[in-house]
């Protein structure tokens, strides 16, 4: 028997029905046994997001990114006309009288939609293409008059800024990135792969950054050589502008200062000679200088740090286990040198002014204060790890107290003290470790082990720590996937622990203090190779990843995944409504929702674990599931959400069963992001099963 409303609500009135409602939170749950999983938990799921406070999310897009117009800005107009010539999609309109200019993304019949508009086009002018008149306005510019429209048109708008954005110059995948004073900066290897290169965004796209020129100094006298300084060689009269001094032993006051000189540029060549500033004679002794490269393939990391006194000495550092590391301040990259035969540390971290760098299984750190003197008279150290190292996190605690994780493939250490003096490393866990890339920090320290997604926490009284694996109701996800980890990243906004995979596949872990509110699986569009996390000037979130093709891409940004096609589902557990082994006839489920603008999904159900022996209905449709993992057979109903204030959406169902799944799918690249916090089944008990 099929439903029609008139004869569901009789149905219901004449039983004794009972509206069961369902939170939705807690993520994913591949590992708890049926009968014992909360109803709003999910069972499988693909492309949303847990939140803050329960609710599932369509997850946020992400958008190609080198500094010009964002595709999720784009705006359009349409402006109707009388169309007496030829146009198409691409073509540049300019109106006589105006002479305002657009980009014709769609051509709905009697008007043209346009982006990339300057200037208003005005009523009853003439429309150009290529000086060829083509139409005549015949009203002001407009909007779309539909929430559909308008969505589809923005979509349209957005694709057009997207083929304007490119990656860097060169070839391979992006090495990696950091964003400093409101600049988004990245690496990749140039056309030859010969070298890795430096790159700002801009409005024109990326620019390659000047590394500079190095040279080696020794000291020839008490003059304190200062950036800024005009030098001049004695003998070759070559000439620079010190843009930094990399004083790295001794000191100018007693004459015996040794380091590098970093300059933009220079005229000339210098040789092996004295040079002078001004009036002042024989201040150093240098060599020829060097241009400042990388070679190619590294995998950079950075760290912010102000190992000096003023505000406006907070500088990055990074390495990338193929050449040295080097401090950037936006205008001067100076490498630093830490006299290793093999100066290519992998990872970097600062503790209690020092800056520390891994070498394999070393861990070494600069004096205090002074990231570019590495000498063990003033404070430099050693400390071996017997074990590859990771990664670094540092630990809360008072000024005193804060101790240093540093993990290795199999073991973490905690080290503790204010310097060399007074160091104590201990071994934590010789069993916990780490996956390079994995560790992050939110409020405490989230890592990758071998027994999964692993947290590490102080406990109340300081210096004893405590760790937890938080991913064990996912552990089939993680045992698949985890050896194929190659980045993670936080959202502090959203207060989620971002891990991601080879495959395309992520892990979303959504966490308030200690407590796990959910996990939730991704599958993107392309591989999220490395990530960068920064905070705007304004205190604004950016989050950014580069993939294999070299472009960089911004997080939770536009409606798609660079243009493609969100899809998006979830499948809520087996729903027993608290009466385990009983049958129940189902009426109706309401979808509790939020959202803006334009979203289309299909809500449906399935009874009895989707079992073929239960009629599910005298009409099924086979869906086949976004995930290769994932196939069943649902019963649909087509929805969507226009803008309008809040009005629950509601499913007739029908068919007895002993338990019941609600699903939400959908596909598509302009649907606003919707959230669902809550789902409502009206139902009746009916007899018991017979075992």
């Amino acid at each position: 028997m099929k439903f029609t409303k008139r004869s569901l609500a009789a149905a219901i009135n004449s039983v004794n029905t009972t509206q069961a409602h369902i939170k939705l939170i807690g993520g994913l749950d591949e590992v708890t046994p049926p009968y014992d999983r909360k109803p709003g938990i999910l069972r499988a799921a693909q492309n949303f997001e847990v939140g803050v406070a329960g609710g599932y999310s369509t997850v946020g897009g992400y958008e190609r990114f080198d500094g010009r117009a964002k595709p999720s800005a784009a705006v359009y107009i349409i402006v109707l006309a009388t169309i007496t010539g030829s146009a198409a999609l691409g073509d540049t309109v300019t109106g006589v009288t105006s002479a305002a200019t657009g980009v014709i993304i769609a051509l709905p019949g009697s008007a043209f939609v346009m982006t990339k508009v300057t200037g208003t086009f005005v009523n009853g002018e003439s429309l150009q293409i290529s000086a060829v008149t083509i139409a005549t306005s015949t009203a002001a510019p407009s909007s779309a008059l539909t929430t559909l429209l308008n969505a589809q048109y923005r979509n349209l708008a957005a694709d057009s800024y997207r083929t304007d954005i490119t990656a860097p110059t060169g070839s391979g995948n992006c090495l990696g990135g950091f964003y400093h004073n409101d600049i988004n900066y990245c690496f990749r290897n140039n056309a030859g792969g010969t070298a890795a290169g430096l790159f700002k965004e801009s409005t024109s796209g990326w620019t390659v950054v000047a590394l500079g020129r190095e040279m080696s100094f020794t000291s020839g006298g008490t003059y304190v050589i200062a950036e800024g300084d005009a030098i001049v060689g004695e003998t070759s009269a070559a000439t620079a502008t010190v843009t930094r001094v990399v004083l790295q032993t001794g000191t100018f006051a007693a004459g015996t200062a040794a380091g590098r000189l970093v300059f933009a540029s220079q005229t000339g060549t210098f040789g092996t000679e004295t040079i002078k500033v001004g009036a002042n004679l024989n201040v150093a002794d240098v060599v020829a200088s060097a241009a400042i490269t990388l070679s190619p393939n590294g995998r950079f990391e950075h760290i912010k740090e102000n190992f000096g006194g003023s505000a406006n000495t907070k500088r990055v550092y990074g390495c990338d286990g193929i050449n040295r590391a080097w401090e950037f301040d936006g205008t001067v990259f100076a490498p630093i040198a830490t006299g290793m035969t093999t100066d290519t540390p992998k990872s970097i971290c600062a503790h209690k002014k020092q800056l520390f760098l891994s070498f394999v299984g070393s861990v070494q750190h600069s004096t205090p204060g002074a990231p570019f003197i590495w000498s063990t008279i003033t404070g430099a150290a050693e400390i071996a790890m017997g074990d590859t190292v990771t990664g670094f996190a540092e630990q809360s605690g008072s000024e005193s107290g804060g101790a240093l994780a540093i993990f290795t493939r199999n073991r973490l250490s905690l080290l503790y003290g204010n310097g060399v003096a007074d160091w104590v490393l201990t071994p934590y866990r010789d069993e916990l470790g780490a996956f390079a890339d994995t560790i992050q920090d939110m409020g405490h320290t989230v890592f990758l082990d071998d027994r999964g997604i692993t947290d590490i926490q102080s406990s109340q009284v300081y210096g004893n720590f405590a760790h937890n694996a938080i991913s064990a109701q996912v552990l089939p996800f993680i045992t698949a996937y985890k050896s194929i980890a190659i980045s993670s990243s936080v959202s502090r906004e959203k207060s989620q622990y971002r891990i991601f995979f080879t495959n395309k596949k992520a892990l979303y872990i959504t966490m308030v203090g200690k407590k796990i509110i959910g996990m939730a699986p991704m599958l993107f569009t392309d591989i999220v190779r490395c990530t960068w996390t920064a905070e705007t000037n304004a205190g604004n979130e950016v989050m950014f990843f580069g993939s294999d093709d070299g472009i960089v891409y911004q997080m939770d940004k536009g409606t798609s995944f660079d243009g493609d096609a969100i899809e998006f589902y979830f499948d809520l557990a087996y729903n027993f409504l608290s009466s385990p082994r009983v049958d129940k006839s189902f009426f109706d489920a309401t979808a509790e929702m939020a959202g803006e603008g334009y979203t289309s999904f299909d809500f449906g159900y399935a009874l009895n674990y989707t079992s073929v022996d239960t009629p599910q209905s005298a009409v099924q449709t086979t869906v086949t599931a976004f995930s290769p993992a994932y196939w069943d057979t649902f019963i649909w109903d087509s929805f969507y959400w226009d803008g309008l204030p809040l009005s629950p959406t509601t499913l007739p169902l029908q068919g007895m069963a002993e338990n019941i799944s609600l699903s939400i799918r959908g596909l598509s690249d302009y649907y606003s992001p919707i959230k669902f916090t809550a789902m409502f089944i009206s139902y009746a008990l009916r007899r018991k099963l017979r075992y």
